[in-house]
């Protein structure tokens, strides 16, 4: 009866909370930053069109997108917020044009009155929405087009050749002549203009930008408005009733009907499939990327001092900025995603005690099918970031500038086909014991259903097209990066692990059943329309503010019972003597729990209300938040479930473990003394920046130039040196098992 209460509860989340994710992407259809047809100057002259704003866009793609800058606050942190820089140029030079022309003097020499009036004017200009949708033009004041043409040839001399500008290349890392055709240039100038003419123009009828009011920059007006103070306000309350009754519920529930473990392992003398033993090279390619990984995120890392050098090799002339960046983040996902597949794989045939026929061959054919994914996609990057695709190429094969969903469309369609046959692989292997109506058909129901959203929900990065608008790429991009990569792969996390305990005796089956279901509803409830968080300022209604602001602070409601989790973990692998050599995988999922509490929870609502985003978005808090979570929850659950196959693929031999112990330790300490004596410090001077002279300033090179700033981004090099070696540590561990260093001469 409990279990249906709690499968009722499941549907209801699953079903209410897309119809109002879906409804509410409707909207952001219908309000999105209208494109036009042209942008006509007050005289009717023509000053581009809405054609050269797309094919614009395909350009700042082309250049690796949201991997160099960002726009509307998301992508990389070493060059500018390209629509907060754009704007606060476009207001400078406006301002100083209104001065001469009204007073005789530059903006900088008027009185405090004199300037107050000019904001007016100047506020006046911008802040109106001129777009007519009749005529399908946006019209704008002479004096803007002309600014227009100034911005035009500050930017186009940064993406060539302009050596006036070299010291903003270097502080950007920018290469020189990144862009080598002046048709691009001008056509990325347009996207430019418009994607900062979202974040000034009002919408129809409201006194609020499309962009809500972002970026704060007090020169142009933008202020942050009365709903994202309310709606700040509610979240909070909402979080810290949520986490009372979250304890008062789970303290409640809680009953002591632990199993008593075997006396010895009850899976010992089970005997590996040939599908099983194939999973295996999986495990030795997750090594190697994490490896290649870390190498990319050392030589980004560094680029934030040396700008286009490492240790004064001109490295960036063959392996420029948004490149490294690029593969660093899309190397993460693919090692960390390959892992979980891979484990799955190991343990389907494991669950139902078959396997199925020509099983072997379907998981090598997917693991080719892996590696031409990988490596045609990241080669397929560079070709398009060094300006050796067209813009149709590009897209299909190339670089979409999109951060987490860079590869090309070609390769996204390839890999969405690999999760499918690795669905087809996964419920082929497991339908037997489906078929069996045993205490474990329900996890293994919930495990199906993971496995199933696993590969449609990748679908969702489909969804937009070559040329569509950037709000609307915007909300399908999150549904990839945050329903897919941090909603379900989460629950299929979730259902193996109980499937790992259940199999080795060590939790009830009802048990796990009823804890994954409660966990699964609870992180749902939130972690849907807690999508809408990443959505503030993305051209989207202000109803989305108020939902993502609601449900991303119940997102961390159930990250405060990881302590639980994290004591639960410890008491099984305390439970029982042979249980000792799955310390390291269970060490693993303690990490996990300590990241989700710290990385997802901690770090993650200090950027998560509306008023500290407003702020924060774009800066270095950011990626306090994403490191911890995506490599300290993900990556250590994929680290900790490679472990365990490799732990269950050789259940007799003795593991040499100080190589392990090392990478275990370094990796969570390199990672923690990355965030607070680096990263953290200078997202907090950058906060502080924000607040006082707007995000431009935080963003631009004269801040983070300072030699304070730069102090702290060397700092790093002490906690990814730490990482680094942990990384080669269990390089070292992991074909260790294969050649023998790692594996004593002694049998259990």
């Amino acid at each position: 009866m409990k279990t249906k209460k709690l499968w009722l509860g499941f549907i209801g989340v699953m079903v209410i909370s897309f119809g109002v994710l879906l409804y509410y992407g409707k909207e952001i259809y219908r309000e999105a930053p209208p494109v036009p047809d042209k942008v006509l100057t007050e005289d009717g002259r023509t000053l581009f069109t809405g054609q050269d704003i797309k094919d614009g866009q395909n350009v700042w793609q082309s250049l690796g997108g949201q991997q160099l800058g960002t726009i509307w606050g998301h992508g990389a942190y070493q060059a500018p917020d390209w629509t907060a820089d754009w704007l606060h140029r476009e207001a400078v030079f406006m301002l100083d044009e209104l001065g001469m022309e009204t007073y005789g003097r530059g903006y900088d020499d008027l009185t405090e009155e004199q300037q107050a009036a000019l904001r007016v004017t100047l506020q006046r200009d911008m802040r109106t929405n001129t777009y007519d949708p009749e005529r399908d033009v946006i019209t704008v004041s002479s004096l803007r087009a002309e600014a227009f043409i100034h911005n035009s040839k500050h930017y186009g001399g940064l993406f060539t050749d302009d050596s006036e500008l070299a010291h903003l290349r270097d502080a950007y890392s920018v290469p020189e002549n990144s862009l080598k055709d002046e048709e691009r240039v001008r056509k990325l100038n347009t996207f430019f203009f418009w994607a900062s003419w979202a974040c000034i123009t009002e919408r129809p009828d409201k006194d609020i930008t499309f962009t809500n009011n972002w970026p704060p920059d007090d020169l142009i007006g933008n202020k942050p408005t009365g709903s994202l103070i309310l709606w700040t306000g509610f979240s909070v309350i909402l979080l810290l009733a949520g986490i009372g009754i979250m304890i008062w519920y789970y303290a409640s529930k809680k009953e002591d009907d632990e199993l008593k473990p075997p006396a010895s392992h009850p899976l010992k003398n089970i005997v590996q499939t040939p599908s099983q033993k194939a999973t295996l090279k999986y495990f030795w390619i997750v090594t190697l990327l994490i490896l290649v990984q870390v190498i990319m995120g050392v030589v980004t890392a560094h680029y934030g001092v040396e700008g286009q050098a490492f240790y004064g090799i001109p490295l960036a002339d063959w392996l420029p900025y948004s490149i490294s960046r690029t593969w660093h983040v899309q190397i993460a996902i693919f090692w960390i995603a390959t892992s979980w597949l891979a484990t799955g794989l190991y343990y389907a045939p494991a669950i139902s005690g078959v396997e199925p026929k020509f099983q072997r061959l379907g998981v090598n054919v997917l693991f080719s099918a892996l590696l031409v994914i990988v490596v045609g996609s990241l080669a397929g990057q560079w070709m398009g970031v060094m300006q050796k695709l067209g813009l149709v190429e590009n897209f299909w094969f190339g670089h979409q500038g999109y951060e987490y969903v860079d590869l090309g469309r070609f390769w996204q369609i390839f890999l969405f086909a690999g999760l499918f046959i690795w669905l087809f692989l996964m419920g082929r292997a497991i339908w037997p014991a489906l078929k069996q109506r045993n205490e474990s058909r329900h996890l293994l129901i919930l495990f199906l259903v993971a496995s199933v959203a696993i590969a449609v929900f990748y679908g969702a990065g489909l969804m937009w097209g070559r040329q569509t608008n950037l709000a609307i790429a915007e909300y399908w991009r999150w549904w990839v990066v945050h329903l897919w990569v941090e909603g379900f792969f989460e629950v299929f996390a979730v259902v193996v692990m109980a499937f790992l305990f259940v199999r080795m005796q060590l939790v009830k089956a009802t048990t796990a059943t009823l804890a994954v279901l409660f966990t699964t509803i609870i992180f749902l409830s939130g972690g849907i329309l807690g999508t809408f968080h990443h959505l503030y300022f993305t051209g989207t209604p202000t109803a989305v503010m108020a939902l993502g602001a609601t449900f991303s602070a119940l997102e961390v409601v159930p990250l405060v019972l990881m302590g639980y989790e994290a004591y639960d973990n410890l008491k099984i692998y305390r439970s029982s003597e042979w249980i000792k050599p799955y310390k390291w995988p269970i060490y693993s999922f303690i990490a996990v729990a300590f990241w989700n509490l710290v990385g997802a929870g901690i770090f993650g609502f200090l950027i998560n209300p509306p008023i500290a985003l407003y702020y924060m978005q774009g800066l270095n808090t950011t990626p306090v938040h994403g490191h911890t979570a995506l490599f300290g929850v993900y990556g250590m659950l994929g680290i900790g479930l490679m472990l365990f196959v490799l732990r269950d693929m050789d259940s007799v031999s003795v593991w040499k473990e100080k190589w392990l112990k090392f990478a275990f330790w370094s990796i969570n300490i390199g990672l923690l003394a990355m965030v607070l004596i680096s990263v953290l410090p200078i997202g907090m001077a950058q906060t502080f920046a924000s607040v006082q002279e707007g995000l431009w300033y935080a963003r631009s090179a004269e801040f983070m130039q300072q030699p304070l700033i730069d102090t702290f981004k060397w700092l790093r090099v002490i906690g990814d040196t730490i990482f680094a070696l942990g990384t080669v540590a269990l390089v070292w561990f992991v074909f260790g098992l294969k050649f023998g260093w790692s594996i004593s001469k002694e049998r259990k």
